[in-house]
């Protein structure tokens, strides 16, 4: 794959810019950019909609939009979405209207995105695969994980696909849970932090942190002192984990090691307030 390794970076620490794959089919937007596929345009970001943001431009995409809502509303064709409500529109769909009173929105494309004029859905959009709203403060919690893996947490999904089978999903975690085995998966996770801190073998995460972790790389094990809450997703296929067969004593104390591409190691630490997610 063309995306780096990074595992893990707070978004606070990235500026906020205009980028011109962005700015072609969301004008007037800033982006925060938390990794990028230099093979494909895959790209996930932090998209920021300022007061009175309108764009009418009827238009599909050729490129999957997946997107969760941080803070602040957006409108999309008459729908509304506010704060973690989250939305998957496949390459193809019809768009016509994003208008905001302001948001900051966790958005993924699965290659670069590029807009055609269109006055309807796109032969090849995959309507199986369309998610128009779910709002994640919604619904029950459930569970059903992999039997190794620690108590104390709760799962909400937000997607399954049944074409790529990629997965989405909210997971909310209890204080003073940690487990004690790393563990790896098979497929590419990435996650963002909404709230909480995790403690981790690479250091201690905060509101706002993002991990993309490649196939196979081992990690963990994992703790939170105050609870927490993140989106999850995987790419390449849903979720499966082995777990070392070895257990170890939790730290709660580990060195601030991340892993990150020299242009992200070369950024300024963080260490002002954690009291939002960006």
């Amino acid at each position: 794959m063309g995306r780096p390794f990074i595992e893990f970076i707070q978004s606070q620490q990235l500026p906020w810019l205009e980028y011109d794959y962005v700015s072609a089919i969301r004008p007037g937007v800033q982006v925060r950019e938390l990794s990028i596929d230099s093979q494909t345009g895959g790209c996930s970001i932090l998209i920021k909609y300022p007061e009175n943001y309108r764009h009418a431009n009827s238009r599909t995409l050729d490129a999957d939009e997946e997107f969760f809502v941080l803070s602040g509303e957006l409108l999309i064709d008459g729908e509304k979405y506010g704060r973690y409500n989250y939305g998957h529109f496949p390459k193809g769909m019809l768009t016509k209207e994003i208008s905001s009173s302001g948001a900051v929105v966790l958005t993924f494309f699965d290659k670069q995105p590029i807009a055609t004029a269109a006055t309807k859905d796109s032969d090849e959009l995959q309507t199986e695969r369309v998610i128009k709203r779910i709002d994640a403060l919604a619904g029950e919690w459930g569970g059903n994980f992999n039997p190794d893996f620690p108590p104390g947490a709760g799962r909400k999904w937000m997607r399954r696909d049944p074409v790529t089978n990629d997965e989405t999903w909210v997971l909310g975690t209890m204080p003073l849970r940690y487990g004690m085995r790393s563990e790896k998966h098979p497929v590419v996770e990435e996650a963002y932090l909404l709230s909480g801190e995790l403690v981790g073998h690479l250091g201690v995460m905060t509101p706002g942190a993002y991990f993309w972790r490649p196939p196979e790389e081992p990690h963990g094990p994992f703790g939170s002192m105050t609870g927490n809450l993140y989106l999850f997703r995987t790419v390449g296929g849903p979720l499966s984990t082995i777990y070392e067969p070895d257990s170890r004593e939790f730290n709660w104390k580990p060195k601030h090691d991340p892993i990150l591409p020299p242009e992200l190691a070369a950024l300024p630490t963080f260490d002002g307030c954690v009291c939002q997610a960006y």
